[in-house]
C-alpha cells in the first residue's frame, strides 16, 4: 500500500474517532433536562390517541420506552414548556418501531415531529395530529447514521434548533446539517409559540373494520424500545 493511501486511511480513521468522541456527552451551552436517574420533570401524555399505558423508565442513565401492553404505546412529555430553543439528546433505535421526536407540543401530543422509524421516514419533518405547511426529507442521513446490529450498541446524535413563532426549524444528526426549514405560517390550531418536548412510542392497533382504523401492526416491534439519553436544552 501506497504512503498516500495509509496516510489518507489514518485520516479518516481520526476523523471517526473524533467524531465517535462527541457522542455521550452534552454539548457546551446546553442544559440538562432529563437527570439521568428518573423521569422527575418529565410525564405520560394521559390524552394522546398513541396510548396511556406504555412502559416508559430509566435504566443505568436511559430513558427507555416501551409498548405496554403490545399495542400500546405513548408521548413521553417534558413538564416544562419551551418556546425558541435547542435541544441536543442521544438516540438508539430499535428497528421496526416508528416513533419521534415532538417540538412544542401539546398535551395531547400535537407537535412539530422529527421521524424516528428504522426503516421509514428517519430524521424527516412531519406533523403529529396537525397538517405541517412545509415538511422535509433527510435525504443524506444513510451517510451518517449509525444502525445497531446484534453485536453494536450505536448511539446517534440529533440537535434540532427551533425558533421564531412561525418556526424556522433546523436538524443536525451526528453534526450534519440534515435540512433547514422555516415555515410560511403556524401550524398550530391556536397558534401556539410554546410547547413541551415529547418522546414517542408509536401505538401498533391492529386493523379493525368497525372503527374503520388504520393498519399500524407494524409500527412497534414487540419487546424492542426506543432509548435516549444526554437530553438536554439551550433556550433562546
Amino acid at each position: 500500500m501506497s504512503l498516500k493511501k495509509i496516510t489518507t486511511l489514518l485520516l479518516l480513521s481520526l476523523i471517526v474517532h473524533v467524531a465517535n468522541a462527541q457522542i455521550g456527552k452534552i454539548p457546551a451551552g446546553f442544559t440538562p433536562i432529563f437527570n439521568g436517574k428518573d423521569l422527575k420533570g418529565w410525564h405520560t401524555s394521559r390524552t394522546s390517541h398513541q396510548g396511556t399505558t406504555g412502559n416508559f423508565y430509566v435504566e443505568n442513565g436511559v430513558i427507555t420506552l416501551k409498548q405496554y401492553p403490545y399495542g400500546q404505546g405513548g408521548v413521553l412529555l417534558t413538564d416544562k414548556k419551551y418556546g425558541n430553543f435547542e435541544l441536543y439528546l442521544e438516540a438508539r433505535i430499535d428497528s421496526f418501531c416508528n416513533g419521534g421526536i415532538f417540538i412544542r407540543s401539546t398535551e395531547s401530543g400535537a407537535a412539530y415531529q422529527i421521524e424516528l422509524a428504522t426503516p421509514g421516514g428517519l430524521g424527516d419533518l412531519l406533523g403529529e395530529r396537525m397538517n405541517v405547511s412545509k415538511g422535509a426529507h433527510a435525504a443524506t442521513i444513510a451517510q451518517v447514521w449509525k444502525p445497531n446490529t446484534r453485536t453494536t450498541d450505536h448511539w446517534n446524535s440529533f440537535r434540532i434548533r427551533m425558533e421564531g413563532d412561525s418556526p424556522r426549524i433546523r436538524l443536525w444528526v451526528n453534526d450534519q446539517l440534515m435540512w433547514d426549514v422555516t415555515e410560511p405560517v403556524n401550524d398550530f390550531v391556536a397558534g401556539e409559540t410554546k410547547g413541551m418536548i415529547g418522546l414517542q412510542a408509536h401505538w401498533s392497533a391492529v386493523y379493525s373494520a368497525a372503527a374503520e382504523s388504520f393498519n399500524m401492526a407494524n409500527s412497534w416491534k414487540p419487546g424492542a424500545a426506543h432509548r435516549f439519553r444526554n437530553v438536554a436544552i439551550k433556550e433562546l
